[in-house]
């Protein structure tokens, strides 16, 4: 399980709240199951906010750029990540998160060449969601030895036939056995990636709450937190809708 990525409005839970939460999932499922992001700018932050998973037993994290800043040389980014690494205790499991539409901070191939070179036991792959074929394609040629998860569901059948590990995505939260052809046989669905389509005509975190709230029967899930807002009973039951069609 991955807790604190972008759908998991990592960015907008405070350190107290993320290790509560952190506890109670690793007390329920085991902390070897559990993976979180770290999603934030500052080196020391970011190690630590790691090291307090790989404490209490985590297996990984989703490692983003540092956001604030754009237009950041390859230079620049290899001593964050670098200098981040060196500080955590204990880090394993180190998926390297490219996520430019929010961050702004794309990942090139040579710096994530880069980065395994220097820490070969440490960085396990990539997590893309950029949602643009070509990366993830050039990914899957360059870096076979790292385990490529894909975000974009769109993409998901085709990068697993062309050699992606698997996916950390939003759909997984609502209809994960919807996406077990496409990971284990590299099925396309196009109703899915039709869903998809329109979910992104809303604010895609909402939408992925207002449906994990849908499925779970629970509309505490479909609450989200500043600077986000709920999605409105309108939008969110034209998702639904839709969900129930497919």
């Amino acid at each position: 399980m991955t807790l604190f990525g972008t759908t998991g409005e990592g960015t907008s839970v405070g350190l107290a709240e993320r290790r509560r939460v952190i506890e109670a999932v690793a007390a329920s499922i085991g902390a070897g199951r559990v993976m979180a992001g770290v999603l934030t700018n500052a080196v020391g932050d970011a190690a630590s906010q790691a090291s307090e998973l790989f404490d209490l037993g985590g297996s990984g994290i989703l490692l983003a750029p540092p956001f604030y800043f754009k237009g950041v040389s390859d230079e620049g980014l290899y001593a964050w990540f670098s200098r981040t690494i060196e500080a955590m205790r204990d880090p394993r499991g180190v998926f390297l998160y490219h996520l430019p539409s929010v961050t702004q901070v794309p990942l090139s191939s040579a710096l994530i060449d880069r980065l395994k070179r220097a820490f070969p036991a440490v960085v396990a792959g990539v997590k893309d969601s950029s949602g643009d074929w070509p990366y993830t394609q050039a990914l899957l040629d360059a870096h076979p030895d790292l385990h490529i998860l894909v975000g974009d569901e769109r993409l998901l059948a085709r990068a697993m036939r062309n050699g992606a590990s698997g996916a950390i995505n939003g759909f997984s939260n609502f209809c994960a056995r919807r996406l077990a052809p496409m990971i284990e046989h590299g099925t396309e669905d196009p109703g899915l990636s039709a869903l998809v389509d329109l979910l992104l005509r809303f604010p895609v975190t909402p939408g992925i709450k207002a449906l994990v709230a849908h499925v779970t029967r629970d509309p505490g899930y479909a609450l989200a937190a500043p600077p986000l807002q709920t999605l409105g009973e309108a939008d969110a039951g034209a998702l639904v809708a839709a969900f129930e069609a497919l």
